[in-house]
């Protein structure tokens, strides 16, 4: 069930507002960038996210690759040892 500020029950933004704003604040920060570059799984990068104050998951990451806003675009990369078509 979502509220007016488009947020569920549980606290996490289902219409992706708040990954879209993180996308737009990282694509005009060159630290914030280099950073996420670093990561290496997308709960790395939520947390990043996070502590930018962004109700961010590793999964809606996930689920977002090949999105492109702001100039950012979200990519997951395969792993060996992933289960295909899990997020995709």
């Amino acid at each position: 069930m979502t509220d007016s500020s488009g947020t569920d029950s549980s606290g996490t933004d289902s219409s992706g507002t708040e990954l879209s704003r993180f996308l737009r604040v990282l694509g005009h920060d060159s630290k914030l960038q280099a950073l996420v570059r670093a990561c290496i799984t997308a709960d790395e990068v939520a947390v990043i996210a996070q502590q930018c104050g962004f109700a961010v998951t590793g999964d809606q990451l996930l689920l977002s690759s090949g999105r492109h806003e702001h100039g950012v675009m979200i990519t997951r990369v395969d792993h060996p040892g992933e289960y295909p078509g899990r997020y995709y």
